[in-house]
Formats: structure tokens, C-alpha cells, sequence
């Protein structure tokens, strides 16, 4: 077949020298002449002949070995209390968020002496759901040189407030409080910030705490707890309220609400996930399209699949139900974490990751026609899981209480 191949090039050549007096006579033209497998390799060899010239193209992709699993190997370690990774536009640094208030920088695997931020003085984590929770850069960083911060502040209450980047490090006294939302309790902060692929910063807030929405905030519009918002904050200062923001009156901030305590979501391909924390029984994955505001996902009527409690009624109308759930025989708080994108398992394009902070174990869905398909358990456990992010090549990180980051890495 090779031989064939010279031949069929030999031939172009000629033809191409006996029309070089006439251009006109020799229109360009592509033909492909061998494709040759050898071990994991394919080689694809294109001859493209045009006027007297003949070029020779070769491309190689790789054939992977079959995927016999995932293993989680150590990205970097000593932590404080994690909860959160993430990467700047541009960069293949890490930063983390440590609890009490400091966001570390991570360099090929070694912590940085200097901090990216440090604000613990103005932080709470006296309760284990307060503290600094999340981070965002602006999606035009380093153009627009800004990151946001969520935490609760010494008062207990939700900040959320942007800093100025300058060498690298977070300007302290460069903060501009965007949004500052009461807590009557200690607990379901949400804490989530990111950009949206519209490009407006959505934040996670949780029903305002206790237990079993004891302040009635879960089907209540008229406050930004029990709520995603989505606020637009690409102006000098402050935010604006984006168009198409579903309530006008109330809390326009609001994009979703019915959440107990949305901890971790994220956004794929023109869809929204998010790990809603249940309260006695059920925990749940919600999956809505990321254009669509207004939607109801449930909190306090239901809890997962369920009526939360029949007695108060159960009148489902209108609601978003979750794509899928797991009681609290198997784990008691979720995780969400994000849909995989990234080159080294494309096995796994489109899976959606998740874990129990409690079990510690790691486990994926596909989204497919409304519904969750192929469901895995990937880890029986690896510690409390805080957090999940995705390093600068889009791989999966996975964030433990206990000082670790993982990365998630094929075994073939």
C-alpha cells in the first residue's frame, strides 16, 4: 500500500512540471494517499499538489491504552481548612482558600510564601459553615485585574466584595463591598462565586440556617437567602441587576431560589449544576438550562425526591425536581463539583463529579435528556471533601478538610 503511495505522488509531480508553463491548466487539489497504524499511533499523510509545488502533510494522533480507572495522586498539601481551588485566566497556578480567611498560591506543587490574599481579620469561622468560602477572578483578569470574595464577617453575616490584583497579590485596602446580606444563623452560607458564561457573577446563599428553613426564607423572594443571584458587576463600582433577572420586586438579585444550602456549582455547556444540602434524609443534584431564570427547586416543600414534611403539604407544582439524590444511609452532606472537560481521560467527557463531605466518597453522572445516565462511584472514600476545581488543563481537582488536594488521573 505504500508503494502505491509513491506511485500515486510520482504521478502528481509529473502532471504538475509538464503544466508548470500554463497555471491556469492546474487547480488546486488534495488527495490523501496512506494512513498507516503503528502501535498507539495513527499516521495520516496528505499530498496537496498546487501549480508546479507538492507538499507533503503529516498529522499523528495518539491512541490511548483502554481506561481501567482513575486514581487520585496529591497536587499539593498543608493546608488549613480548605475549601476551594481555582485558577486565574492565564495561569496554571493554583489558589486556595483557606477558611479562616488567607488564599494561598500554589506553584508547581509548592505553596508560595507570600499569600494571594489575607483577610482573616475580618473574617468568622467560629461556626463550621462560616469563614471564607469562595472565589472568583473577573472573567477579563488580568484586563480587568479584579477577584471577588464571599465570606462571613465578624458579625457572622454574608460579604461578598472585590479586590484589586497588583503584582500578582490581592490589594487589601483595595476592597469594594458589592453585597452584604444579614445571617440569623451560623449555618447554610452557601459561599459560591463564579462567572457565568453570560458574564455575570452569580452567588450562592444558603435559607439562613437552623434547621428545616425555621425562618421561612426557602419559597420567600423577597430575600436573597434560600437563592442563587446573579448580579452584574462589570461597571466601576457596585453591581447592577442584569435584564432578564426573574423578580423585579423583592430581592431582584435572585436568579434561582428554593435551596437549603447550594455548596458548590458550576456551569457546563450551557447548563447549571448544583449540590443542594438536604436537611434529615435526602441530599440532591440540581440541573437547570443556564439561561433560565425564576426556577423553584423545591426547599423546605421537598427534600430530594420527597415531601419534606406532607403534613405542611406537598404541592409540587411548578418545581424543578433534582436529578438525582442519595439518602443519608449512604453520606449526609453533598459536594457538588463540576463536569469533566479536560484531555487526559476524554473516556469521561460530559461526566459530572460529585462527593459526601461525610463518606468522603466520589461519584458521576451523565446528564442525558433531562436525566442522569451512568452513574459511578470512583473512590470509596478519600477524606471529607470540601471542594472540587479544575487546574489550567481543565483536569479534575478535588479539595479535603484535612489539608490535601487531589488530582484526578487515569489508570490505563
Amino acid at each position: 500500500m505504500l508503494r502505491g503511495a509513491r506511485a500515486v505522488l510520482i504521478l502528481l509531480v509529473v502532471l504538475a512540471a509538464a503544466c508548470s508553463t500554463d497555471q491556469q491548466l492546474a487547480p488546486t487539489h488534495t488527495t490523501a494517499t496512506t494512513t498507516a497504524q503503528t502501535g498507539s499511533s495513527t499516521t495520516a499523510t496528505t499530498t496537496t499538489t498546487a501549480g508546479s509545488t507538492t507538499v507533503v502533510e503529516t498529522a499523528t494522533t495518539t491512541t490511548l491504552p483502554p481506561l481501567q480507572g482513575v486514581q487520585f495522586d496529591e497536587a499539593a498539601s498543608g493546608f488549613n481548612d480548605p475549601v476551594f481551588v481555582t485558577i486565574a485566566p492565564g495561569s496554571s497556578d493554583l489558589f486556595v482558600v483557606e477558611q479562616g480567611g488567607t488564599i494561598k498560591i500554589v506553584r508547581n506543587g509548592q505553596i508560595l510564601d507570600q499569600p494571594f490574599l489575607d483577610i482573616h481579620g475580618l473574617v468568622t469561622s467560629a461556626g463550621n459553615e462560616q469563614g471564607l468560602l469562595g472565589l472568583a477572578f473577573d472573567p477579563n483578569y488580568p484586563n480587568d485585574p479584579r477577584v471577588f470574595v464571599d465570606y462571613t464577617n465578624t458579625s457572622g453575616n454574608t460579604t461578598v466584595a472585590s479586590y484589586r490584583v497588583v503584582d500578582g497579590v490581592a490589594d487589601p485596602s483595595s476592597a469594594t463591598v458589592l453585597l452584604a446580606v444579614k445571617q440569623p444563623a451560623s449555618n447554610h452560607n452557601g459561599g459560591m462565586v463564579v462567572f457565568g458564561p453570560d458574564g455575570y457573577l452569580y452567588i450562592g446563599l444558603g435559607d439562613g440556617g437552623a434547621a428545616g428553613d425555621k425562618f421561612g426564607n426557602g419559597q420567600n423572594t423577597d430575600t436573597p437567602l434560600a437563592a442563587i443571584l446573579r448580579i452584574d458587576v462589570s461597571g466601576p463600582a457596585g453591581y447592577t441587576i442584569p435584564p432578564g433577572n426573574p423578580f423585579t420586586g423583592g430581592a431582584p438579585e435572585i436568579w434561582e431560589f428554593g435551596l437549603r444550602n447550594p455548596w458548590r456549582f458550576s456551569f457546563d455547556h450551557g447548563l447549571l449544576y448544583i449540590g443542594d444540602v438536604g436537611q434529615d434524609h435526602y441530599e440532591e443534584v440540581d440541573v437547570s438550562p443556564a439561561d433560565q431564570g425564576g426556577l423553584d427547586f423545591g426547599w423546605p416543600i421537598t427534600e430530594g425526591l420527597h415531601c419534606y414534611k406532607p403534613s405542611r403539604g406537598c404541592d409540587t407544582t411548578g418545581i424543578t425536581m433534582p436529578v438525582i439524590e442519595y439518602s443519608h444511609t449512604e453520606g449526609c452532606s453533598i459536594t457538588g463539583g463540576y463536569v469533566y472537560r479536560g484531555a487526559a481521560i476524554p473516556e469521561l467527557d460530559g461526566t459530572y463529579f460529585y462527593a459526601d463531605y461525610c463518606s468522603g466518597w466520589i461519584r458521576s453522572f451523565h446528564y442525558v435528556d433531562g436525566a442522569a445516565t451512568d452513574e459511578q462511584q470512583w473512590k470509596d472514600s478519600i477524606g471529607n471533601v470540601t471542594s472540587f476545581g479544575l487546574d489550567a488543563d481543565g483536569e479534575l481537582l478535588v479539595v479535603t478538610r484535612g489539608g490535601t488536594i487531589y488530582r484526578m488521573v487515569p489508570v490505563r
